[in-house]
């Protein structure tokens, strides 16, 4: 079928891939299936007739927790029925209210929201579009104020913007044909530079309801125009200088956030993700003197219009501005007034999370994903130790450590390989002059140190009370069916896993670890799928593409998804509790269900546990069964929260509370 006639997210899916991992290296897959084949076939475990329930029994193998580790406390709510319609719905019991939705005033000074009129000195003081990552700062002791973070990842512009015709998400600039693309104009682009980026807001709770506080001093925008530092070793390098910033010091703007992270002293993580996308002009990727490393990063995609009307996003123009975005970017949320950093020393690729922990040497240990398929699990350990007393004393410790890229062997084991420069072939004769380039093609340096290809690594979290890291790997659509056998029957792997690791000696800073599948995703009851799930977990409790996740105070893991919905699954995305230690090991329940066409974004708590806030993005994205490529903004899917007509639909975070008060999902 053409691009104008397949469904938004499977596009997306597929233009990820233009940063594709061309390399040799071994597969998770790959390595799955040596593990297991060695393992489950000398235990007699596995026939290729009952793969799946084989899949089932491995959870139930694992040893017993050390007796060191306390039994992590059980979820306890009414499971959810897992619907697709055009509204959202939390577990029984809970109130789930929206917060704040785009277009809703963040600045003292923003105007009402009018899409109709919409512009952009409007959009850079309201809330921006397709809310993502959600951090928490509390502003006093009791938990009752607090300052919310919220990343902006990208923007819809057929539902934004009325008059625009349904749009194939795949098509590029220079595809043809596509009307909607055609029909952008500057002051559309304008709109969707300050749509992009994040927010601080100010919220307060009063009588266990959560408002947003409207003339706080915190509150602020960020977007793709906003003055930023280039901070680490790749600061001044010569790969970041341009015409406007000549030095490689100072940069405008971040762009695509995903996920994130808080850290320990209260500043934010926001992750860069699919950077690719903004950049034009393919012509001139075949004499550009960076073309290797552009193409592995999947610049130009020419998805957006920007290229158009900004030459700083024309590779033929500016060549090379496309290395400085692709980073984590740390701001201070408290400080409304400072520049935020992009922490080089993080490396550069498709940043989808920040997971991160002191480490109990006080060095600060951060899990990252590289959101694309094929590629890899990376993890940055800082040269310092937190300060928990002084603040300040940690505002550049992100700028010196060692960042590592994962090894899975066939044994249940493996090893963090360093991407420093002058080690492991990382020389100037292999292209990498010096710690710089390693950092500004952090892709091509992993290449070469043979790290394991994954499939999508999402969002990474820690737990803290058993020090394990949970790597969300959403999907691999492009494993071939060649690969399948009795132990790895996911080619392709359509609806993604959850790899659970446990650092050697609990010390996260350490070269091994060991690591297994908590559970691999999809409906359990469709043999050919190979999903294995707990048998507890109930039809309604089983997901697939896991994306975001959370782990809670208590040490419970909570998962967000993105693409349940339509053709695939039969049902919505949204929010699942699951169960990691004991007989309930890889037992999921579904707690929240987003609107048709969107997606689960940022679950994130309250310290006191009695409030989850959640990210609804791009509701009415896909109109099922319509025939059309995508919805729009006549004709969107839904047009929640507001249901008016002329509204369009909203991203919108929601505050989520127990009724009659008491912690999420405890007695």
């Amino acid at each position: 079928m053409s691009d104008l006639d397949r469904p938004v997210s499977v596009l997306a899916e597929e233009a990820e891939d233009r940063g594709a991992n061309p390399s040799l290296n071994a597969s998770l897959g790959d390595v799955v299936a040596v593990r297991l084949s060695r393992r489950d076939f000398a235990r007699g475990a596995l026939a290729v007739s009952v793969a799946g329930a084989a899949a089932v029994s491995a959870l139930r193998a694992r040893p017993a927790l050390a007796a060191s580790v306390d039994r992590l406390p059980v979820f306890d709510f009414v499971e959810l029925a897992v619907v697709d319609d055009e509204t959202h719905h939390v577990a029984e019991g809970y109130d789930a209210d929206v917060l704040i939705r785009w277009g809703d005033g963040v600045l003292p000074d923003a105007p009402a929201f009018a899409p109709a009129t919409q512009g952009p000195e409007a959009q850079a003081k309201q809330f921006g579009y397709n809310n993502d990552f959600i951090g928490f700062v509390p502003l006093d002791d009791v938990g009752d104020r607090g300052l919310l973070v919220v990343n902006h990842e990208y923007t819809n512009e057929e539902l934004m913007f009325a008059g625009l015709p349904p749009r194939g998400r795949g098509m590029s600039a220079t595809a043809g044909g596509d009307a909607t693309f055609a029909a952008i104009t500057e002051r559309h682009v304008a709109i969707e530079m300050m749509a992009h980026g994040g927010a601080v807001i100010e919220i307060v709770r009063a009588n266990g309801k959560w408002s947003v506080v409207p003339d706080s001093r915190y509150a602020r925008r960020i977007t793709a125009e906003t003055e930023m530092e280039i901070s680490g070793p790749a600061r001044g390098h010569p790969l970041m200088r341009t015409a406007a910033d000549p030095k490689g010091e100072r940069v405008r703007g971040m762009l695509n956030n995903c996920a994130g992270g808080m850290t320990p002293w209260g500043t934010w993580l926001t992750c860069e993700e699919n950077i690719n996308y903004y950049f034009w002009n393919k012509a001139a990727l075949e004499k550009h003197p960076q073309r290797s490393g552009l193409m592995r990063y999947g610049v130009p995609m020419e998805w957006y219009q920007w290229g158009r009307f900004h030459d700083r996003f024309d590779i033929g123009r500016e060549p090379n501005e496309a290395h400085r975005f692709g980073w984590v970017v740390e701001i201070d949320p408290m400080d409304p007034a400072s520049t935020p950093v992009k922490r080089t020393a993080m490396g550069r690729f498709k940043h989808e999370g920040a997971g991160n922990i002191v480490n109990g040497d006080g060095r600060f240990v951060v899990y990252q994903g590289d959101d694309e398929r094929f590629d890899y699990l990376y993890r940055f350990v800082t040269d310092g130790k937190v300060d928990a007393n002084d603040r300040a004393k940690n505002r550049d410790l992100l700028d010196h450590g060692v960042l590592s890229v994962a090894r899975f062997d066939a044994d249940g084991t493996g090893q963090w390989l360093p991407l420093v420069h002058g080690q492991s072939g990382l020389v100037p004769a292999m292209g990498f002059a010096d710690q710089g380039d390693v950092l500004i093609h952090a892709r091509l340096a992993a290449d070469l140190l043979g790290a394991t290809k994954m499939d999508r690594p999402e969002d990474v979290d820690v737990n803290a009370k058993t020090g394990k890291v949970y790597a969300m790997l959403t999907n691999n659509t492009k494993r071939k069916s060649d690969a399948v056998d009795a132990a790895n029957p996911r080619g392709p792997n359509v609806f993604g896993h959850i790899v659970e690791i446990t650092p050697d000696d609990g010390d996260h800073a350490a070269v091994g670890f060991r690591w297994e599948i908590l559970v691999k995703c999809g409906d359990p009851k469709i043999a050919p799928l190979g999903a294995a799930f707990n048998p507890a977990t109930t039809r309604d409790g089983w997901f697939a593409m896991p994306d975001n996740c959370v782990v809670d105070a208590e040490g419970r893991l909570w998962v967000a998804t993105d693409g349940n919905s339509g053709a695939r699954t039969g049902r919505a995305d949204g929010l699942w509790s699951m169960e990691t230690e004991g007989e309930g090991r890889g037992t999921s329940k579904c707690f929240f269900q987003v609107p048709r066409g969107a997606e689960m974004c940022g679950p994130c708590f309250t310290p006191d546990m009695e409030t989850m806030f959640l990210a609804v993005q791009h509701p009415g994205e896909v109109a099922e069964g319509s025939g059309e490529a995508t919805a729009s903004f006549e004709k969107p899917a839904t047009r929640w929260p507001d249901f008016q007509d002329g509204m369009p639909p909203r991203p919108s975070v929601i505050a989520v509370t127990r009724r009659g008060g008491g912690k999420i999902a405890r007695l």
